[in-house]
């Protein structure tokens, strides 16, 4: 399984990059095979089967809508987020679905969009979309989002490879130690050892420039979280707190030192918050692997470049291979799915990410940086998914604040060490692996245990 940085991090829209990036990516790939193979003109009619986390929880997170948009012809990474309700309303008054943005259908949300309860063998987060003609049925595939914006297919399922990227890489590791002896046998840095393998498939100019984009993309996200006041979409009436901690600490006009270890903090906390909360808005997110976790990284990449005396777009660079380093590592042995293994392969792998980013441009050897998202990732083990009304909000946004200071701490813990450890990072992820397979479903986002259930007014 070949893995990119760029399939870490993608730019797309909120709330949820498994509810909403994927599965608009799945409708719009749908479109995309019913133009292929010349049937699209003759499309009648369209339903929509959602099942498992999708359906438990995807009216909160946006599903319904992510697909209808994908079905529309519109792809997470291109769309404007701010016309996304307007379509809907106007789908919802006419009952009329533009299929591909140009071909009338008629669509009947209460009849075609289908909520099962039910969980498909591959992956909970799952979806069946049915295109029928004058004859009966056209065409229909089932799709898998397995975290992250990943997408897999019927036929990929039932393959058993996943990933249908065959790159032969120049430095292949499936585990912590053989990314470790990699480093150690050709004298590479982890980022160094990424930089190379990222090069089989782009330029070295082209991987910099894309990087310092997912860079800009994530800062705009925190400066459009800043601006916005007011009440979260969805119903639980949480308020917006970003743009208010901002002007708080504006006003202390304590130094930018990163000995000033309580400023310091806050303003992780308040990074964390703003993207948090501009996904919770359906904003414009960087997946970092994921939607419900894309505070951390940037979060914690803010707070180098702002506490730190010289920073360059090379430290941008190096921070984002090495975080992806240990995603890859999450995603190929365990999971990056809040459905699949609870909370822990989104928060617990962007802290384990984060960490490890921040130990790489603050100059840790690969051994060091290992340890630090073994840090991380061992103190969000067992970490349940249980978003209240369904919604990326509580305990989500929160969550990410304290991940990204965690990811920190765990930094800094590991730089003060020579990269030895008890538990190794492999060892780690494979128990995240085996705690998500023991856990029940009910704490893996479908909202029915956890704080889901036992949230009460005060």
């Amino acid at each position: 399984m070949a893995i990119s940085v760029f399939d870490l991090f993608k730019i797309g829209i909120g709330p949820s990059s498994s509810h909403t990036v994927g599965p608009m990516r799945a409708a719009a790939l749908f479109v995309q095979g019913l133009r292929e193979r010349g049937e699209l003109a003759r499309v009648t009619r369209v339903e929509v089967q959602l099942y498992g986390s999708l359906s438990a929880t995807g009216i909160g997170h946006g599903s319904d809508n992510a697909v209808i948009m994908g079905l529309m012809g519109e792809w997470p990474d291109a769309i404007d987020p701010s016309q996304i309700g307007l379509r809907i309303a106007t789908l919802r008054e006419t009952d009329t679905l533009l299929l591909d943005n140009r071909l009338p259908i008629p669509f009947v949300w209460a009849r075609d969009m289908r909520l099962i309860d039910e969980n498909l063998a591959f992956h909970p987060n799952a979806m069946t979309l049915v295109a029928e003609g004058e004859g009966g049925e056209l065409y229909r595939d089932t799709y898998y989002s397995v975290g992250g914006g990943f997408v897999v297919d019927q036929a990929q399922a039932d393959s058993g490879v996943a990933d249908l990227d065959s790159t032969v890489l120049p430095y292949d590791f499936s585990s912590a130690v053989e990314l470790l002896e990699l480093c150690r046998q050709h004298g590479l840095s982890v980022a160094e050892l990424m930089l190379a393998n990222e090069k089989v498939w782009r330029s070295e100019d082209e991987i910099r420039s894309g990087l310092m984009k997912l860079w800009r993309a994530m800062q705009d996200c925190v400066e459009h979280g800043l601006k916005h006041e007011g009440i979260l979409p969805g119903g639980l009436n949480v308020r917006r707190r970003a743009a208010k901690l901002h002007r708080s600490l504006q006003e202390l006009n304590k130094p930018n030192v990163i000995g000033s270890t309580l400023s310091a903090m806050e303003w992780v906390n308040l990074f964390a918050l703003a993207v948090n909360e501009e996904n919770a808005a359906g904003g414009r997110m960087v997946t970092a692997p994921t939607n419900g976790a894309a505070g951390i990284i940037p979060a914690v990449l803010h707070y180098f470049m702002k506490f730190s005396e010289a920073v360059t777009d090379a430290n941008v660079v190096d921070y984002f291979l090495a975080a992806a380093a240990v995603g890859i590592l999450c995603k190929k042995n365990a999971s990056i799915s809040g459905a699949e293994v609870g909370c822990q392969g989104e928060v617990g792998s962007a802290c384990a990410m984060a960490a490890a980013g921040l130990a790489q441009v603050l100059g840790a050897t690969p051994e060091q940086l290992c340890n630090a998202a073994e840090i991380g990732l061992e103190h969000n083990l067992g970490l349940t998914c249980d978003p209240v009304g369904g919604l990326v909000q509580v305990p989500c946004i929160e969550r990410n604040a304290i991940a990204a200071v965690k990811a920190i701490n765990a930094a800094q813990m590991a730089l003060r060490g020579d990269g030895q450890h008890f538990i190794s990072l492999d060892r780690v992820i494979r128990t995240m692996r085996d705690t998500g397979a023991d856990m029940h479903d009910k704490y893996k986002e479908t909202s029915r245990g956890g704080l889901a259930v036992s949230a009460v007014e005060c």
